[in-house]
């Protein structure tokens, strides 16, 4: 009997239509751990795929990597979609990658990141339309569990800094199956009481447990929200599509509970810093409008009709002074040139003449007598002497 002899070309090309003729390796998915990855100059990703069980080469084409939404490296867990075909030439097989989407978590980043770059398109994040947190809440509503430490922590510290503020409870779902619609049912509940600020959140856990604050529907609730909105989801490295809509993120829910609650020992110091800044300010303004008052004063004093008689009258009596002053002094000026004057008037007086003993003679007409020569005997003469005086007739003339 003869066998049949066939080339090793024919043998793979029969295993190639084999796997080609099964239809679940036509389109399957296999999920394992990322090796050997290299990414060619042609465009092409070369990679291996493993799990404890074994491992499968594969290849993504150039042209499928326009699905690929990550840079995929060594150690992913991935999930990939594709066809496990036959190579001829090495007669190998290996899974024809189309599509690769992170496993788990990554799947979820994945989804996290898709929605939120819709969300920034559609301007959910822009920062118009941010509401301003009150400076002094005196109503706060909070959307988180009834048990978790979140609450307890937002009312230790809401009763620290503040304990005449309100505080309003929706015991809400924040995990699991229907976390979501009951975040939602909070926020629309406490957004009708008319409340100053509301904070949603929860405590820390890992992206499964903080999904339903990546969901999109309770991002639209926020966003809808008339009440400002404190996101306060996690810890300080966890961020959510809630922390990115809402009007204000807080690291953690004690940080939200201080954001969101005044510290009333704080605002009593400054109010009364404020009473005694405004104290002082009004004394300042006393003490301007005193000093303005007496400038006034000053010059009304200055202006004023009084004090210009005042003025007038001491300016009267300078004068007078001075009038008196020039007269006493014109007087004196006087008297001493009528002293002089008296004195040489004096000098010439006949009287203080005939006082020393001489006589003033004069004829029958009146007239002096000077001359003896023009007197003859018997003519009648009048003496006149210091004290009375005489008639008497001439008996003898003597011309000398």
């Amino acid at each position: 009997m003869r066998k049949n002899i066939y080339s090793v070309g024919q043998i793979n090309t029969y295993i190639k239509n084999m796997f080609a003729q099964d239809f679940m390796l036509s389109r399957i998915s296999i999920k394992g751990e990322v090796s050997n990855c290299k990414y060619h100059s042609s465009g092409h990703i070369y990679f291996t795929l493993k799990d404890s069980s074994g491992t499968i080469s594969a290849v993504m084409f150039a042209g499928n990597r326009r699905g690929l939404t990550f840079h995929m490296k060594e150690g992913d867990k991935v999930v990939v979609t594709g066809s496990v075909e036959v190579y001829e030439r090495d007669g190998k097989y290996q899974l024809y990658a189309k599509e690769i989407e992170l496993d788990g978590a990554g799947s979820l980043y994945l989804k996290f990141e898709a929605l939120k770059r819709e969300l920034e398109e559609m301007g959910m994040f822009a920062q118009e339309y941010k509401k301003p947190i009150p400076q002094y809440a005196r109503s706060v509503g909070i959307v988180t569990a009834a048990t978790g430490a979140a609450v307890q922590d937002i009312r230790n510290i809401a009763a620290r800094r503040n304990p005449y503020v309100q505080l309003i409870l929706y015991p809400a779902q924040v995990q699991g199956e229907g976390a979501a619609e009951s975040i939602i049912r909070g926020i629309r509940t406490l957004d009708m009481r008319g409340l100053d600020v509301i904070i949603v959140g929860r405590g820390g856990g890992s992206i499964e447990d903080l999904w339903a604050f990546n969901e999109e529907p309770v991002a639209r609730a926020i966003f809808e929200c008339g009440t400002p909105v404190i996101s306060a989801v996690g810890h300080e490295t966890d961020t959510t599509i809630a922390d990115y809509v809402a009007d204000l993120r807080a690291p953690t829910p004690s940080a939200a509970a201080e954001l969101a609650v005044f510290d009333y020992r704080q605002f009593a110091k400054q109010l009364q810093s404020c009473r005694e800044q405004l104290a002082r300010s009004m004394m300042r303004q006393v003490d301007a409008v005193r000093a303005r008052t007496e400038r006034m004063q000053l010059r009304l004093r200055y202006l004023s009709p009084e004090s210009k008689l005042r003025e007038n009258r001491s300016y009267a009596a300078e004068l007078e002074e001075r009038l008196r002053g020039c007269m006493e002094r014109l007087l004196r000026e006087r008297r001493h040139s009528l002293a002089l004057l008296s004195g040489q008037l004096e000098g010439l007086s006949p009287v203080k003449k005939l006082s020393g003993g001489y006589s003033y003679v004069t004829d029958a007409a009146g007239a002096a007598v000077r001359d003896a020569g023009k007197i003859a005997c018997g003519d009648e003469l009048d003496i006149q002497l210091w004290k009375g005086s005489l008639k008497t007739v001439v008996t003898e003339v003597k011309d000398e």
